[in-house]
């Protein structure tokens, strides 16, 4: 199940289906079935080189602490290459072989 938010200003139509389509970009790259929950979210972010947003990726795995990914960009342009590079210390180390 992948939780959706998006932030003030954004397309109502348009989050959703990006947060949506990144959520499943993610679990693919992750290997995770339904099982695990995924929450994309876009922030605020005060830094400079961010954009003025964030998105952050929480994944909650069933018995296990949740992890997060933090790209410093806004939601519309996270690209695969991001995504992969920030999720990589989320992979699990026995699916990596």
């Amino acid at each position: 199940m992948a939780r959706l938010f998006f932030r003030r200003g954004q397309s109502a139509e348009a989050a959703p289906d990006a947060a949506r389509d990144l959520a499943a970009r993610a679990r693919v790259m992750l290997g995770v079935g339904e099982d695990t929950t995924l929450s994309i979210s876009e922030i605020a972010c005060g830094d400079p080189g961010c954009g003025g947003a964030e998105t952050v990726v929480l994944v909650m795995r069933p018995g296990r602490r949740t992890e997060a990914a933090k790209l410093m960009k806004p939601l519309s342009e996270v690209s695969d290459e991001d995504l992969r590079e920030a999720l990589q210390p989320l992979l699990d180390p026995a699916s990596q072989s």
